[in-house]
């Protein structure tokens, strides 16, 4: 009997209701993220209603959606319709998108000289794609001029002027001219105006500072001096902030990349920014350590970097003038994937774990068949050797999951969305899903009471993920018989999570901690496939992501999170 599968997935979306503003957004993420894993058909109508859809999603809500893209492989007609957005969207599609050298080149005269630039800062395209991009010339450099054309005047007629012209005392600045700044000394004809020797020159030095092919001119041009060689990168500088936040003073080279980041100023795409930490520490004039600072470019400073920082205040006044402070680049286990890796390697992995999660969800499912003997009757043995690789894919999908929050992390791709969840049921429902892990390991976790008005002003999806791979991997490591205890402390702005630390993991060091692998722990049943360090490394970035903080202490581990309400209606509400 042959069966047929068919797909209504872009059905199903046409059919939902866009009139209202989440209905367009919930319309817009979906089908671009359909049509970028094939799962639908792309036709001119499709790209046709994601147009139309764009003018009704906000601005972060489309970018949200070209950063997901990075995890499939949109069509030429896809990336066309993100490319021809605001640059924060159209960036993350096209250092990411993977086309062929024809749909490029169809695709480049479309993008204008922003887009194009984003082109030339990769270094995966192929020699017919770069010559492409070459033919613009110093076209893409030019600014544009949006003058209305003047009116065309009647010609007056001829006056004698004066020989000594009247000159305003206070003539307005004038730019410097080209020449000027090409070095190039004005040449001009006995009868007044440029020489057309002088014109081919400065067109000739032009295109050398650009790099381009030089033209035959009357005179020769002196070869320019060769550019330094990139500095080495920068391992720590010393940095102050105004009292308002931003940063006015570094002691390290380029100043440019670092003076001006706020630490109250949302960062974006491509842009410099702190995380939740500084910030928090800023609006409460306390001390912090180990924040993130994440600054774009090829500079020497350039790259991930900890920033630690104290408040200063006038000795006179006792009034707040900023912070002083000092910023290093991150250890090794100081990453989410445990490795400094590129924005190469981090989109190599999160394309690869992209490309197993659908196997492994049929593996899953096709062992669940078996095990519930579905598709007919089952010998025992094999149900149990079914039910045995159906738990086996799942801790899989979790593994290659918390891969995929990790490469978001360490790419700048974390989807967050505020909101707030209940503490008392998040914890119940995390100790409910990791009791046949107790129960193997032969443990108990002790949870005091849980205030019922106490709430993480966070997001609640990551934030359940937080807690569970937490207390999971400390569970993991529990010995037969040991007794685990959770209590919460209410801190004002934050909440404090307290989890004792197991008997095995008390006499490890912290950075030995943090680095602690899968091959030492194969021997132990419900280890973490990745690892306990990547279990702590992963709930430690997540926490900062959330603008909170994970903090290992002799006895225990202390998670902190910032604090929600809950309301007269018994829902979570943020501060």
């Amino acid at each position: 009997m042959i069966r047929l599968r068919f797909d209504d997935s872009l059905k199903t979306v046409l059919a939902a209701d866009a009139s209202t503003p989440f209905g367009a957004q919930a319309a817009f993420r979906q089908i671009a993220d359909l049509a970028a894993r094939g799962r639908i058909e792309e036709t001119p109508e499709l790209l046709a209603r994601l147009r139309e859809l764009r003018e009704r999603v906000p601005l972060a809500v489309r970018a949200a959606a070209a950063r997901a893209l990075a995890l499939a492989t949109p069509s030429a007609g896809l990336v066309a319709v993100f490319a021809e957005d605001d640059q924060s969207v159209a960036a993350p599609v096209l250092r990411a998108a993977r086309l062929d050298d024809a749909n490029w080149c169809a695709l480049l005269p479309s993008l204008g000289p922003t887009g194009r630039a984003i082109l030339r800062h990769r270094d995966d395209l192929s020699e017919a794609v770069t010559r492409a991009l070459e033919s613009f010339g110093p076209a893409d450099f030019a600014l544009g001029h949006d003058r209305a054309e003047a009116e065309p005047v009647e010609a007056a007629p001829a006056e004698v002027i004066e020989e000594h012209p009247v000159v305003s005392s206070a003539p307005p600045p004038q730019p410097a001219p080209l020449a000027a700044v090409l070095g190039i000394e004005p040449a001009t004809a006995p009868g007044g105006g440029f020489q057309i020797a002088a014109l081919v020159d400065r067109i000739a030095a032009f295109r050398q500072l650009h790099g381009e092919h030089p033209v035959a001119t009357a005179e020769p041009v002196e070869p320019r001096a060769a550019e330094p060689a990139a500095a080495a990168p920068i391992e720590r500088f010393g940095f102050e902030t105004d009292a308002s936040g931003v940063i006015r003073w570094v002691d390290a080279a380029p100043r440019a990349a670092v003076i001006g980041i706020g630490f109250l100023t949302p960062g974006g795409d491509g842009r410099p920014h702190v995380d939740g930490v500084a910030s928090g520490a800023f609006r409460h004039r306390t001390a912090f350590n180990d924040a993130r600072l994440s600054i774009a470019g090829r500079s020497a400073l350039a790259g991930d970097w900890r920033i630690s920082g104290v408040p200063m205040f006038d000795p006179a006044s006792g009034r707040f003038v900023g912070f002083r402070g000092a910023a290093r680049r991150p250890r090794v286990d100081e990453g989410a994937i445990g490795r400094r890796a590129d924005n190469g390697g981090v989109e190599g992995l999160r394309r690869l774990v992209h490309e197993l999660r659908s196997p492994t969800n049929a593996i899953a499912g096709f062992s669940e068949l078996i095990e519930t003997a579905m598709l007919g009757p089952v010998p025992d043995v094999y149900r149990q050797r079914a039910a045995a690789i159906r738990t086996q894919a799942a801790d899989l999908v979790g593994a290659i999951e918390d891969l995929e929050l990790a490469a978001r992390i360490e790419g700048d791709a974390l989807d967050l969305h505020e909101g707030a969840v209940a503490l008392a049921p998040l914890l119940a429902r995390t100790l409910d899903e990791l009791a046949p892990l107790m129960r193997l390991r032969g443990c108990t976790v002790d949870l005091a009471p849980v205030p019922p008005a106490l709430a993480l002003a966070c997001d609640e999806r990551i934030a359940e993920r937080l807690v569970g791979r937490l207390v999971a991997a400390l569970i993991a490591s529990a010995a037969d018989g040991e007794r685990l205890a959770i209590d919460v402390r209410d801190e004002g702005a934050d909440v404090a999570i307290d989890i004792t630390r197991p008997l095995a993991l008390a006499t490890i060091p912290d950075t030995a901690l943090l680095t602690l692998d899968a091959e030492r722990e194969v021997e132990m049943p419900g280890a973490p496939l990745l690892g306990t360090g990547f279990a702590i490394r992963l709930a430690r970035n997540l926490a900062t992501e959330l603008g909170g903080a994970l903090i290992i202490d002799a006895d225990r581990l202390t998670l902190r999170l910032p604090t929600g309400l809950i309301d007269d209606m018994g829902q979570a509400s943020t501060n």
